[in-house]
């Protein structure tokens, strides 16, 4: 199983310097769990940056995978995992929601590299 955070899904949809390296796990839609907050926090930029039918496209791409809610248990998980690792709101859920799922998390968010079961690649540009 595979989890594609923010920064990752943000680096395929404008087809940044790193998105062939995410491509395998966005494009694997059987295993792919997709955390409800970056579906949020994706739609958003893209909406800033390239409209709303952009953002409704992203989204639909994005639900192709299986959408993975917030709830109750969840979201203790993220809070824990928030503090042990001192992660962000947004990435503690993201984690929390790979960890529970005993999923890989691609990312090129610095907030993760090094945590276990992450696939860490730096950013070689800005997005």
């Amino acid at each position: 199983m595979n989890v594609v955070d923010s920064s990752a899904w943000i680096e395929f949809f404008v087809d940044g310097p790193n998105a062939r390296y995410f491509a395998k796990a966005v494009g694997d839609v059987e295993s792919l769990l997709v955390p409800s907050v970056v579906i949020l926090e994706v739609y958003r930029y893209i909406l800033r940056q390239r409209g709303r039918q952009a953002a409704l496209e992203a989204a639909a791409s994005m639900r192709q995978g299986t959408v993975v809610d917030l709830d109750e248990g969840l979201a203790i998980e993220a809070a824990e995992l928030g503090a042990s690792h001192q992660l962000p709101l947004a990435d503690s859920i993201i984690y929390a929601s790979a960890v529970a799922n005993e999923a890989t998390l691609w990312t090129q968010d610095s907030d993760f590299e090094g945590l276990e079961g992450v696939r860490y690649r730096s950013k070689r540009g800005a997005l």
